[in-house]
């Protein structure tokens, strides 16, 4: 066979046309063997580069969204340039709208008389809550007598004009006395007194009252014990801070049967919101602290009774919301975590996603100056759910759910189909395909929303009640949880005063709920549900581990 590779020039000298003709299809196919090599490295060297280009694009977001993971602002309100996306959509709309009102208005308001121009709005301030206490200072003239010269006869009271100031009267101690009287039978010697009322605190000094004070400004406020311990001098009364430590122990022992019962109401809900938030605890002998789990669950955001419990684990494993919810049934509206899948597999449980969670994939990718328009058409028509769900929020279920399968239905399904056929346009690897992908892929819980008018589109509620925890965690002026006993004891009520409609948010409902501690610590001491010296260790050992 010829070798084509070793081929001379006086070898073609004397061969006939046959053989030439042989030679020329040998190297006619060489040369194209040798363009399909070249095309294929090509083709290689161009899905390398391609691909080397997503990653470099991949690598540059991801420090950018590191950068302002760190150093920028943490809000998620749209920008200036996304809100327009949004706006100029709705211009066409609200200019006919406009319109129309304006044609009302002209054809049932007269027009005003000559001469008289169009009143000035004038802000409108909001009225001082009525269930404040009211202090009366009347104003009435010295002489009631008519001041017109040559008249002076005695004025009538034809009315009166009220005004109403906004005053605060500062955290004042005070001190019960109680006074039990002696009798004694001067035949028999028999001596009678009132016996001492059980207290949440044997011969302690706190009331109820200074102990829910103390547990609020913690664990509410964030204001640690060696803070509220100046706070509290400069009123002249001395309260170190272990003892702010022991006192906050007892008050955390005997919330333990209310937070049980708030358990037991949160979980009576079909709906969940789930999620969980990092907190520092000490870690005993190693001088530093780790990382431990603050876990959320809140009844639905449409619930009439809104309620949140928490849960204090040392880790982010799915045992922990395993056990937590035992046996409970219904939708959970959570993130992607894969800690949730375990949860997600017992009993009767189905998963909701969060959409927000899905804009934000694509709100990273505008950051810092990047343009991405598919990122921004995908903001712009997530905007529109949005928007209706905002429209269905103060409807019942029944009518939240028609309105999502009359209006939000279309808008879910084009989306779909936009995502996908987006998804087949962007390379691999790069971060527009990552948001796609996490959408298309949680595709089905993410429109969980649609099928059922109990279940919010997003899991924003939770992560709103959940702030106190991060606040608390990223602030300077709180501290950390100082042992694993210490964050248990204080996790599951700590969702009572912030979590629930029947608090409001309210530091009085808190204290009246706290002003309950003595009965029902007196009633069980009466009733022999416990001992003292029980309850009293169980508070000696909780007692230190609240600073």
């Amino acid at each position: 066979m010829l070798d084509l590779r070793h081929l001379k020039a006086e070898d073609l000298q004397g061969l006939d046309a046959v053989a030439a003709s042989r030679i020329a299809a040998l190297l006619l196919a060489r040369v194209a063997a040798i363009d399909e090599e070249h095309d294929r490295q090509i083709s290689e060297r161009d899905e390398q580069i391609k691909f080397k280009d997503a990653k470099l694009q991949k690598l540059i977001f991801e420090l950018a969204r590191l950068k302002r993971l760190k150093f920028g602002a943490k809000t998620e309100a749209m920008t200036t340039d996304q809100r327009r996306l949004f706006e100029e959509a709705l211009a066409e709309d609200e200019a006919a709208l406009q319109a129309r009102i304006d044609a009302l208005r002209n054809a049932k308001t007269p027009a005003p008389p000559a001469g008289e121009g169009r009143t000035k709005r004038q802000p409108r301030r909001q009225p001082i809550p009525e269930h404040l206490r009211r202090v009366e200072h009347r104003h009435e003239p010295e002489d009631t007598t008519c001041p017109a010269a040559g008249c002076g006869r005695p004025m009538v009271r034809i009315g009166e004009d009220v005004s109403e100031r906004l005053d605060i009267v500062p955290a004042e101690f005070f001190a019960h006395r109680h006074i039990r009287g002696k009798w004694a039978c001067k035949c028999c010697q028999t001596l009678i007194q009132e016996p001492v009322d059980p207290q949440l605190i044997d011969k302690g000094l706190p009331a109820a009252g200074l102990v829910a004070h103390v547990l609020v400004s913690r664990f509410v406020d964030h204001i640690p014990y060696y803070r509220q311990e100046t706070i509290n001098a400069r009123s002249g009364v001395h309260t170190p801070r272990t003892t702010l430590a022991s006192w906050a122990g007892a008050g955390g022992a005997e919330l333990e049967p209310l937070g049980e019962a708030h358990k037991a109401f949160v979980l009576g809900s079909a709906v969940l919101h789930a999620d969980e938030t990092p907190v520092p605890m000490l870690d005993p002998g190693a001088g530093k602290t780790k990382k431990a789990y603050i876990w959320g669950y809140a009844r639905s955001e449409f619930d009439g009774l809104r309620g949140v419990v928490y849960d204090f684990c040392v880790g982010r494993g799915a045992k922990y919301p395993v056990a937590f919810l035992d046996d409970w049934n219904g939708t959970i509206i959570c993130d992607d975590y894969k800690g949730y899948e375990p949860v997600l597999k017992l009993g009767s449980r189905i998963e909701a996603g969060c959409l927000v969670h899905a804009r934000r994939k694509f709100e990273e990718l505008l950051k810092n100056g990047h343009e991405s328009p598919v990122a921004e058409e995908a903001i712009r028509r997530m905007a529109w759910i949005f928007w209706i769900e905002k429209q269905a929020r103060a409807a019942s279920p029944p009518e939240r759910l028609a309105i999502r399968q009359d209006q939000t239905r279309e808008h879910w399904d084009k989306l779909h189909e936009w995502l996908r056929s987006e998804r087949a346009r962007v390379p691999d690897g790069s971060g527009i395909a990552g948001a796609i992908d996490y959408s298309l892929n949680r595709w089905k819980p993410l429109g969980r929303f649609i099928e059922d008018g109990n279940v919010s589109c997003h899991n924003n509620h939770l992560e709103n009640l959940m702030r106190p925890w991060a606040m608390g965690r990223n602030k300077a002026n709180s501290a950390f949880m100082r042992s694993r006993h210490g964050a248990a004891v204080s996790a599951p009520w700590a969702g009572l005063p912030q979590g629930t409609d029947t608090a409001s948010h309210n530091y009085s409902a808190c204290r009246n709920a706290n002003k309950a501690f003595g009965a029902r610590y007196r009633a069980c001491l009466t009733s022999g549900c416990f001992s003292r010296a029980n309850a009293r260790s169980f508070i000696a050992r909780s007692a230190s581990t609240y600073m």
